[in-house]
């Protein structure tokens, strides 16, 4: 077996990296998502983002192994904040950047980070602690800062914890579908008071005049990935970010994983006024990204979460994570769950400080998640 390091993801057979162990789990990890923000420059050096996928072949070329992996000057777009680390580097002289980041540009979203070939006869365990002993290697040798791996699932937390990474706890919020039958049925599960919110606000995006409908890659026209667009560039110039993102990234996306998207657009008096678009997978919907050009009350919700709840549902999906943050999706009966990451980093004191720091940070944590879990919208707190 060999490493290799490619500077894009052009660079690796399309086919070989959809066949690695968990692409197929998320649609955030498919060569077309990834190619697409290299492509169209979403996460390039522009925006800090320099490519360093790191790959492990066999004797005969062939990929047993892979991570999603990128050299970093910033820390933007990440979603897991060590703004702190780097202020903290800085104040003692050494340099916090680059950094090495395996994880989805602009996206939030848990999964695979150790991918395994699916054809490999190779033990996946040995494949995975393989991978991580090239990426602590690889960290050593470009001499950075620190390794940081986001989102990762269960099993990559584990693996990544027994190398002697740091864990670092935190929370998003995530609905999960108890076999519901219809919306209705989602709604029987909570307080009559929370049940008459939740059908107030769809009452009134209803009232408002306004029609929804949810689009798949197919079914998008181009002229509807210029209209979202629009309104995605809306958001960013309302809040002051910057919009990473573009129109042929978009519809790139329809075009070449038309099954994995899922845009709901809302119209008023014959003109489209927001959209909300989310990926699928198998089993989970995923939203991603929500704009508008007119301000309607309740339409936020109806699109971002309701919508989701309701696609979620009549396809048989298990979850809908809509995002990073935001307590009030609580009330609207998404659950706090935790979320992982790991960390590596170089220097021995700073090591120690952040490992007594993220001991600290995970028990803060956990008594948030009960916190809110008292807040929950259900008829019992067990739910």
């Amino acid at each position: 077996m060999s490493i290799h390091i490619a500077n894009s993801i052009a660079d690796v057979d399309r086919q070989q990296w959809n066949q690695l162990l968990g692409v197929a789990e998320s649609p955030f990890l498919r060569h077309e998502f990834l190619y697409a923000l290299e492509r169209y420059e979403c996460a390039t050096p522009k925006w800090g983002w320099h490519p360093r996928h790191l790959l492990l072949r066999g004797e005969g070329g062939e990929l047993l192994g892979a991570v999603p992996l990128y050299l970093k000057d910033n820390s933007y777009g990440e979603f897991v904040f060590d703004w702190s680390w780097a202020d903290a580097y800085s104040r003692a002289g050494l340099n916090y950047y680059p950094k090495l980041l395996s994880g989805i540009p602009y996206t939030p979203a848990t999964g695979v980070r150790l991918l395994v070939s699916a054809t490999t006869d190779s033990n996946p365990d040995i494949i995975r602690k393989t991978l991580v002993s090239a990426l602590l290697d690889y960290a050593r040798e470009q001499g950075v800062s620190s390794l940081h791996i986001n989102f990762t699932n269960e099993v990559d937390t584990h693996t990544l914890q027994s190398q002697g990474l740091l864990r670092r706890t935190g929370t998003q919020f995530h609905w999960f579908n108890q076999g519901y039958r219809n919306f209705d049925d989602f709604l029987f599960t909570l307080t009559a008071s929370k049940r008459k919110k939740v059908k107030r606000e769809r009452r009134r995006v209803a009232e408002q005049g306004i029609e929804i409908e949810i689009l798949d890659g197919h079914q998008a026209s181009e002229a509807h990935w210029h209209t979202f667009t629009r309104f995605y560039l809306a958001t960013f110039d309302k809040h002051w970010g910057y919009a990473t993102l573009n129109e042929p990234f978009f519809r790139h996306l329809g075009k070449t994983i038309p099954e994995n998207i899922v845009l709901v657009m809302a119209r008023h008096s014959g003109e489209y006024v927001a959209a909300a678009l989310s990926f699928r997978s198998n089993d989970t919907l995923y939203g991603r990204h929500w704009g508008c050009t007119e301000e309607f009350h309740s339409l936020h919700f109806e699109l971002c979460y309701y919508q989701g709840i309701e696609y979620a549902i009549a396809h048989g999906l298990k979850r809908f994570e809509p995002g990073a943050q935001g307590e009030h999706k609580v009330g609207r009966g998404f659950l706090p769950t935790p979320t992982w990451s790991a960390h590596w980093l170089a220097d021995p004191m700073f090591a120690r400080t952040i490992e007594g720091y993220l001991a600290h940070e995970h028990e803060a944590m956990l008594s948030y998640m009960e916190e809110l879990k008292s807040h929950l919208p259900y008829k019992h707190d067990d739910s």
